[in-house]
């Protein structure tokens, strides 16, 4: 998968949803390059902002996009900032 069709799958994935992609566009290339390289690394689309334990069972919890709405950055609001998936790659509208 190249970046560009991983970044469409990513705008798809947040319609119709209460969250959409980070605006901004250098914080997402990131992710998108770091998700890329565990893919080539592990064979999964793995999260690049979370460590890995090296067990299949617990690597799947760190395919992106994970389960972001379980956690503290998306349930607790901050003043000021947006809530967000752990690795800031979804904010919520």
């Amino acid at each position: 998968m190249n970046p560009e069709d991983l970044r469409k799958a990513w705008e798809d994935f947040t319609n119709n949803n209460d969250f959409k992609l980070n605006p901004d566009k250098d914080h997402v290339d990131m992710i998108i390059k770091g998700v890329l390289e565990n893919e080539k690394k592990h064979n999964l689309k793995l999260c690049p902002c979370r460590i890995r334990d090296g067990t299949r069972e617990k690597d799947l919890e760190l395919i992106c996009p994970c389960n972001f709405k379980i956690h503290k950055t998306w349930t607790t609001p901050i003043e000021g900032k947006a809530q967000m998936c752990w690795c800031g790659l979804f904010v919520k509208r």
